[in-house]
């Protein structure tokens, strides 16, 4: 990677050419790169649900699931300043190079330790062996999300203002077919395959995704935008870049709250799930489920996102709230699979209306750390609410909704069924969901933000960032 020059936002436009090419070129570049880092996202989640499935499987310890699903989050809120400081400072292509490099060599170092450790060591989880095993996965899922917030300046870079909120949709849309083609296939490498192959297709698939990335090329960004970004980890500029834009922390905070409950079903869907169904089929409901993720993105590509974005991500956190309450009330399984559906309908309209606005108004040499930081707040609340909820649900709640005494309390409100206690602890999570979200937009700051948005919305295209 060649490093840019520093400079301040001002040097920006010379280094994105958009006369390069016309609007039809750029956005077919921009597909290419899309499908790219879909494909790359693929691979990371087949092998990331694979190693969820396969752990829950062999030990039934929602603990470990729990942990293994907050770390994810944990390292990426940790990590995430220092990848849009990088995005900054560098050319995007680069940095997604560099990314899926990293992600290739930490999947062949998983593949090489599952062969070396013995399965009886490797599944104790008093052992460090497992731990290990798991972190190295994690460390290539968590640097290939560098990728994810590069793409996201390559709107900017690529794509009209007016049609940036069709592009967020379409990365929606990308993003369901991801978790479609990987449910099922994670659930059939465990069921059939087991782990060791599982990790085996992970290898292969990224290497093809670094072999197809070094075949693109972007020539409207002519070098990396002249920013203000210094060092690895840029938390000052950072800060500096979020404050900068009258709001943009409250529309961070507003977009945290899906992140809350996200948590609880980090820790506690997928047990669910794999009590309900077994694991061949689990992996073919959560797709079945995903298909809502194409359905939003498909929604907003055709519609936008309205007037008020921020309303738009509230109305939508309510309504998953609401979905959250009532998706586990009965163990029936047309209610949790019509449930995960709906919910996955939401989530694009949650990150595209949030992608949009930052898009809309900060400079293009400020996105990388104004993307990093909203990615580091806001994964932070999910392993929180993982971290915390695991060890709760697998010592206290679940035991007492299996205990005579809980199961005859819980009947009358949860109905029977063997996952009450997780249906408790989702029914508590999407009350306080909809609860905070409603408040949000009683608040003076919401409505101060509404009103800002709305003046950078009528705003000329000369304020363009790119």
């Amino acid at each position: 990677m060649t490093e840019q020059e520093p400079g301040g936002p001002a040097a920006a436009p010379a280094a994105v050419d958009t006369s390069v090419r016309s609007p039809a070129q750029r956005s077919r570049t921009f597909a290419g790169i899309l499908v790219n880092t879909g494909l790359a996202n693929t691979t990371t989640s087949y092998l990331w649900f694979a190693l969820t499935f396969w752990v829950y499987l062999e030990t039934r310890n929602v603990i470990a699931t729990g942990v293994i699903g907050g770390a994810y989050m944990l390292l990426i809120a940790l990590s995430s300043i220092s990848f849009g400081t990088f995005v900054d400072r560098y050319r995007k292509l680069a940095v997604m190079r560099f990314a899926a490099a990293f992600t290739l060599v930490m999947f062949a170092l998983s593949g090489a330790m599952f062969l070396l450790t013995p399965a009886s060591a490797m599944l104790d989880l008093t052992q460090p062996w497992f731990w290990i095993f798991a972190l190295i996965i994690l460390a290539g899922g968590v640097v290939e999300n560098m990728r994810n917030i590069a793409l996201s300046t390559t709107v900017t870079i690529l794509i009209e203002p007016d049609r940036r909120a069709n592009a967020n949709g379409l990365v929606g849309m990308v993003q369901g077919l991801m978790f479609i083609v990987t449910s099922v296939p994670s659930g059939l490498s465990v069921g059939l395959l087991g782990m060791g192959w599982t990790i085996a297709v992970a290898v292969a698939l990224t290497a093809l995704a670094f072999a197809h990335l070094l075949t693109l090329r972007m020539p409207e960004e002519v070098r990396a935008a002249a920013s203000d970004a210094h060092g690895g980890f840029d938390l000052r500029g950072s800060f500096a870049a979020v404050l900068a834009i009258s709001g943009l922390f409250a529309l961070i905070l507003f977009s945290t709250f899906n992140n809350f409950i996200g948590g609880v079903y980090m820790a506690l869907m997928d047990p669910y799930g794999l009590e309900m169904f077994p694991v061949e089929l689990w992996g073919t409901v959560f797709a079945l489920g995903a298909t809502g993720f194409i359905l939003g993105g498909a929604l907003i590509g055709k519609f936008g996102l309205g007037r008020n974005p921020l309303r738009t991500m509230l109305i939508a956190v309510v309504v998953m709230g609401f979905l959250g309450a009532v998706f586990t009330l009965r163990e029936w399984a047309w209610l949790y699979i019509a449930g995960i559906w709906l919910y996955m309908v939401l989530i694009p309209f949650v990150e595209a209306a949030e992608q949009s606005v930052i898009q809309r108004v900060v400079p293009l040499p400020r996105q990388g750390r104004v993307f990093g930081f909203a990615m580091a707040f806001e994964s932070a609340a999910a392993p929180i609410t993982a971290f915390l909820i695991a060890p709760i649900a697998q010592f206290w709640i679940i035991p007492y909704a299996r205990s005579a005494e809980g199961s005859a309390q819980l009947a009358p409100l949860l109905g029977e069924g063997t996952s009450r206690g997780i249906a408790l602890v989702f029914l508590v999570a999407g009350m306080i969901m909809i609860a905070a979200a409603l408040l949000a937009f009683l608040t003076p700051v919401y409505r101060r933000v509404s009103a800002s948005y709305a003046r950078a919305a009528e705003t000329p295209a000369d304020a363009d960032p790119s």
